[in-house]
């Protein structure tokens, strides 16, 4: 980066890429003294190294991504994660969900129709079908997720389990670029996705898909992306980041009014964002995601500690990592505080200030989670590799 008004921030064509485009489309940044320029990436792995590197100064970002590198995350993969990631600012909540074939949809329908009658579906119906398959020798079903380190991956991975099936065995998973997931359902590559909006709705307007689940049924006020830099670009650039923070700020709650809703819809249509039709964009943005109402900008720890449960559940991180550790080292709401003080009284205090709960809202058919014990909970699930 060059000096205060020059910064390139990079993003993923979703409609959670909202406040990037609303602070740069109205001149929420150029009001902030920064000269941003957008850039639209092709893949989340593309975001991480770019950030990494020093080719973005900041990036719309996987919150699990920029968990990863401070746990000590390998699970197997490759993991090249170059210099710590922060995340000062969540960037929305809700968004996401589990979208199957229209086939597989049948299949399920017919396996077992009191699972699919209801919303969201039960993947009991498709524990049926799995059943079914193997029995008959065919090739287990394929399902694409975005990122190994993403809400995505551990949604479609937790919604498997609770009906008995598993992941790492029962079916197989790939991981393909949020832009690809309709193409590679058409062309049969795929049988299931979660994904970010609004590519579900996409595959179901193209009557390709259904969805069965989404994020705010999994999981109502759930996270999703944060606002990534490296540790390094916010020791050096101070300033920068915190006029950066507050024009997001500005966006987030720009984006949230129902009155400018059209207009969102208008701007993240065209093609240079995230190009699709605005029919399928409103679906998310009208019941679905949050930017910034009830302090959804704030990156709250027990959030962190819900993601960082999922890596040891799946094996990704050691059982006996810091968690705690982690998430103070990424997440950092003394970061957000400082922003929205110095911005004004855009947000109540109560919303922004106060320490979160340490117990989340039940997550689908699953156990309450507190993240004063993130380990044992990684640990009680039947399935999944944590080890005590």
């Amino acid at each position: 980066m060059s000096g205060l008004a020059d910064l390139k921030l990079g993003f993923i064509p979703l409609t959670d890429c909202a406040p990037l485009v609303v602070a740069k489309s109205l001149g929420f940044f150029a009001e902030e003294g920064l000269d941003v320029s957008l850039s639209r990436e092709a893949s989340w792995a593309t975001i991480r190294d770019k950030v990494a590197v020093g080719a973005l100064d900041g990036a719309h970002m996987l919150a699990p991504m920029a968990l990863a590198a401070a746990a000590g995350a390998s699970g197997g993969l490759t993991l090249d994660v170059g210099p710590s990631l922060i995340a000062p600012m969540a960037l929305n909540r809700n968004g996401s969900a589990i979208t199957v074939s229209k086939g597989l949809a049948a299949a399920m329908r017919a396996a077992d129709p009191e699972a699919m009658a209801g919303q969201p579906a039960s993947a009991r119906a498709l524990a049926r079908v799995i059943a079914e398959r193997a029995g008959q020798g065919g090739a287990p079903l394929t399902f694409a997720v975005v990122f190994p380190y993403s809400m995505h991956n551990y949604e479609l991975r937790y919604w498997l389990a609770q009906a008995g099936i598993d992941p790492d065995k029962d079916v197989r998973l790939v991981v393909t670029p949020p832009p690809r997931m309709v193409e590679q359902m058409r062309a049969g590559d795929i049988d299931g996705f979660c994904v970010g909006a609004p590519w579900n709705a996409v595959a179901e307007r193209e009557g390709l898909g259904e969805i069965v689940i989404t994020a705010s049924t999994f999981w109502p006020g759930g996270p999703d992306k944060v606002f990534g830099v490296t540790e390094a670009w916010a020791h050096h650039y101070p300033d920068e980041l915190r006029a950066a923070l507050r024009a997001l700020i500005r966006a987030s709650a720009w984006a949230d009014e129902p009155a400018n809703r059209q207009d969102l819809i208008a701007l993240l249509a065209r093609p240079e964002h995230v190009g699709v039709s605005p029919e399928v964009l409103g679906r998310a943005l009208t019941d679905e995601i949050v930017f910034h109402r009830d302090g959804a900008g704030v990156p709250r720890r027990e959030h962190a500690l819900w993601f960082l449960s999922q890596m040891v559940r799946w094996g990704q991180v050691s059982a006996g990592a810091d968690l705690e550790a982690a998430a103070d080292a990424v997440y950092r709401p003394d970061m957000f505080r400082a922003a929205a003080l110095s911005a004004g009284p855009m947000l109540e205090p109560a919303q922004v200030f106060a320490d979160g709960p340490g117990e989340l809202a039940p997550l689908f058919e699953g156990p309450a989670f507190d993240s004063r014990r993130a380990g044992p909970y990684a640990a009680a699930f039947s399935i999944g590799r944590a080890r005590a």
